[in-house]
């Protein structure tokens, strides 16, 4: 496959081979209006039906701030990749102005990979901007967006407001289609500008949605369900519940769902998995139907037996491609993952799916990009080397592993990528259904939000995690106000401790998952959680690609039928560690270091004899950076054995034994160059 053929070929050849509400009778535009997310939203008679809202709510874009070490990394993204990718792209500078253009994938009338590509970035730039209050980013990005929300007000039928609606019959534009409905509705929630909801409600209204597909071979337009969702909440039009009713109603879209609930699914492209495997769980919270659920979990479970890997991803080479510490992790996949995880978290309230989303996003999240978030690279993978290279998939083909401005001819990761950091920020605090707020995704960040409709409530969340085990939140209320505080523990951190105000205290575990402190508070009222980290042990075994058509033209590696090669990762909280190869650059290793030792303990939670953390004397540092050897290291017993990796034998295909040494390994983000799924003793 050439790069010259576009996505959607690209995608359709790999298949081969394997409102009235917002205008008010003047004209004028009407008030905006969010239901709140405590109460239920009642809709009228001809819908018969009474909606529940999800578990949690995210807050706007920009009530939530990053501070300390987070705020270091999203102020680096801005001025990096983030602030400045239109300069480096005509698909960036010109995708969406609604006229041809020069650029990789694009179409004589505009449309094509461009749109698809700019709308990651759009999506991800206009987030951050309002996370940092950032004058400069927001205006970059809104500039853009406004395009589209006046290109349809002025009588656009779609997104894509310069081609008349049969544009999206194409599959390839209705999924590029979806990804600017959720820049659009960032873009909404951040600025309130009217505006942006007209043109959301008017496209949404009526949008055709089409047919979800049992297999992930192809882009789609389902995935518009994403936006469309949204936008009723924010606009309570009925008609946007009743096209999306109507679809979860269709025959084709039940027979997708129910096969998923049963665990009838197969290999496919995996972002296209990420992105469409949500749907029936989005649709859940309308349709009240148990198995829509079950469908994206099953499906997701699923998922995570055949293809995951330790940083917290399945494999994707683009195609799902089984679990190998040399396969890899396409960079859309950080973004969509993160996504998928959070809409399971936001309609169940269980924290398992917020505990992927931080193993993810602390780990995948910065391994692609370079610790200033000016380079970037279309691949990451668990063992990363340059001697004896493992050859490289055959798409998007030459360069993939290169780190360099936009990561790859093919744009689609260097614009995702700028998603990662703004979408965790955002859902970090979440709104509860009985009236209060979730800590949902740790880390240090500020927090401004409504109480009891009228109250205003700062919080601060003060902590170097997941470098460190302590929280401590100070609350802030206008006056003394009551409401529940949600807070999240994570499965690895065992029997958690709670102070209020310096005094032990024992929370409710009413949630699933969280434990919930309900009290009158007032200014200063500080509480301290204590999540206790030890060091983990993963085991696994490698197993073969999928042996399906696509894999036949990819690297040698993916021709092998049997592998069955034990391996073992360790981790430290969230934190998966690895044994760091120092580099030049993203790009250069520096040749000689010694690689091979296989994991050496008795059991998944080493004794303090066998491994232990120690931390860097110089942290916390003026200004974080994801570089080597990181805030934290870990030592932990190993054996150095008769180990060279190859690219058909990458780690041995049996335990082994060897001479017994001690090693030292770092976060895996904090590295470009290391081993993190090891070989295992005997």
């Amino acid at each position: 496959m050439t790069k010259h053929t576009n996505r959607r070929q690209f995608l359709q050849a790999s298949a081969a081979l394997g409102g009235a509400f917002l205008l008010g009778r003047n004209g004028a535009f009407a008030s905006p209006h969010f239901p709140p997310s405590q109460s239920r939203l009642f809709l009228p008679e001809s819908i018969h039906r009474e909606v529940h809202p999800c578990v949690f709510t995210p807050l706007a874009p920009g009530q939530v701030k990053p501070t300390g070490w987070i705020r270091d990394w999203a102020t680096d993204a801005a001025n990096g990749i983030t602030g400045h990718l239109d300069e480096h792209s005509a698909t960036f500078q010109d995708a969406w102005k609604g006229f041809p253009f020069d650029a990789f994938g694009v179409n004589p009338d505009g449309t094509g990979w461009p749109l698809e590509q700019c709308s990651y970035w759009l999506d991800g730039a206009i987030r951050l901007g309002y996370a940092l209050d950032d004058s400069a980013l927001i205006a970059k990005a809104s500039a853009r967006l406004d395009y589209v929300v006046n290109g349809v007000l002025k009588g656009g039928e779609t997104f894509i407001y310069w081609r008349p609606a049969s544009i999206i019959e194409d599959s390839f534009n209705a999924w590029a289609h979806s990804h600017m409905g959720r820049a659009l509705v960032a873009y909404y929630q951040g600025s309130r500008n009217p505006k942006v909801l007209a043109a959301l409600t008017k496209v949404y209204r009526n949008f055709p949605i089409e047919d979800l597909s049992p297999t992930f071979y192809g882009t789609g337009g389902a995935v518009n369900l994403d936006a469309m969702s949204e936008t009723f909440r924010m606009s309570g039009d009925p008609a946007i519940l009743q096209n999306m009713l109507a679809y979860a109603a269709r025959q084709s879209y039940r027979a997708t769902a129910d096969a998923w609930a049963d665990g009838n699914l197969q290999v496919g492209h995996n972002v296209i998995f990420y992105e469409h495997v949500r749907t029936p769980a989005m649709l859940y919270p309308w349709t009240g139907n148990a198995r829509d659920l079950s469908a994206t979990v099953s499906a997701l479970r699923w998922n995570d037996k055949n293809n995951m890997l330790p940083m917290g991803l399945s494999s994707g080479e683009e195609y799902q491609a089984g679990i190998g510490s040399t396969r890899n992790v396409e960079t859309c996949n950080v973004a969509a993952g993160i996504w998928t995880n959070l809409w399971l978290a936001r309609v169940t309230g269980q924290s398992g799916w917020l505990d992927r989303i931080e193993q993810i996003f602390f780990n995948a999240g910065p391994a692609p990009v370079s610790h200033d978030f000016k380079i970037m690279s279309y691949y990451q993978r668990p063992n990363r080397y340059n001697h004896n290279l493992p050859e490289e998939p055959a798409n998007p083909g030459k360069g993939c592993y290169q780190f360099t401005e936009i990561g790859d001819p093919v744009l689609c990761c260097v614009g995702n990528i700028n998603r990662v950091i703004p979408t965790y920020i955002m859902h970090m605090w979440m709104e509860t259904r009985d009236g209060g707020i979730a800590a949902t995704l740790h880390g240090p960040s500020r927090v401004k939000a409504m109480i009891n409709g009228n109250v205003p409530v700062a919080i601060e969340s003060n902590t170097r995690y997941p470098f460190e085990e302590s929280i401590e939140f100070t609350v802030n209320p206008d006056h003394p106000v009551s409401f529940p505080l949600y807070l999240r523990i994570p499965e690895w951190a065992g029997e958690p401790e709670i102070f209020m105000n310096d005094s032990a205290y024992s929370a409710n575990a009413s949630q699933p998952g969280f434990r919930v402190i309900k009290r009158e508070w007032r200014q200063g009222d500080r509480v301290r959680l204590i999540l206790p980290m030890s060091i983990r042990i993963q085991r696994g075994y490698e197993t073969p690609y999928p042996q399906i058509p696509y894999f036949r033209v990819g690297r040698e590696i993916s021709l092998v039928r049997e592998m069955h090669n034990p391996w073992a990762s360790v981790f430290f909280g969230p934190l998966l560690f690895s044994l760091p190869i120092p580099s030049v650059s993203p790009n250069e290793e520096i040749p000689g270091t010694q690689i091979n030792y296989a994991i050496d303990v008795r059991s998944d939670k080493p004794t303090h004899a066998e491994a232990g953390i120690f931390k860097e004397a110089v942290f916390p540092w003026a200004h974080y950076e994801w570089i080597c050897p990181g805030p934290l290291q870990l030592g932990i017993n190993a054996q150095e054995v008769d180990w060279t990796p190859t690219e058909l034998q990458p780690i041995p295909r049996t335990l082994v034994s060897g001479k017994r040494t001690r090693i030292v390994l770092v976060p895996y983000a904090c590295t470009k160059f290391g081993i993190s799924m090891f070989p295992r003793t005997s």
